[in-house]
């Protein structure tokens, strides 16, 4: 009796252990963010914050949302649409707090879709890629060059598009 008591009560904890399964957390990584730099014309080695940048993002409607506002620092992320091939960005810095002296200029950044299945936890990401950039042009543009060092945006290690101003 004792033999078959232990025998059912080791096969239950091997049924037991085997049914378990691994923890879906996602760790694994997300859809990566557009990082760019922003560079001294003057010297193009230079890295060089914009005054008081506010980066708004083109929303469904035309209209433009904040994604980042008034900060002092040479490089951001900013995250691209999923569901379409663009991504409109309004870049405005001011050398003042006086609204009446902003210069805003519009970056249109397009690229094609790659999703990447990564596991079952996280499912699929999005990564870009042949990107390029398309400056509108006006009388007062801020922004005097723009260069895609990365044309495919996979991960955050390093920029993707430098701005010179």
């Amino acid at each position: 009796m004792k033999k078959i008591t232990y025998s059912i009560v080791l096969l239950l904890v091997f049924i037991g252990f085997n049914s378990c399964e691994k923890d879906d957390i996602c760790v694994d990584g997300t859809t990566p963010l557009l990082i760019i730099s922003f560079y001294d014309i003057d010297d193009t080695e230079t890295l060089k914050a914009p005054a008081n940048l506010v980066v708004k993002g083109q929303l469904y409607d035309d209209t433009f949302g904040a994604v980042i506002t008034n900060t002092g620092t040479d490089s951001i992320q900013v995250p691209l649409r999923l569901e379409a091939l663009n991504t409109v960005f309004s870049l405005t810095t001011n050398e003042t707090t006086d609204a009446t002296n902003d210069n805003e200029d519009q970056v249109n950044f397009i690229y094609t879709l790659k999703e990447v299945f990564v596991s079952r936890a996280c499912g699929y990401i999005v990564n870009y890629e042949n990107l390029t950039v398309d400056l509108t042009s006006d009388t007062n543009n801020w922004i005097k060059n723009i260069q895609v060092v990365n044309t495919t945006v996979e991960n955050e290690n390093a920029a993707h598009v430098k701005i010179y101003h």
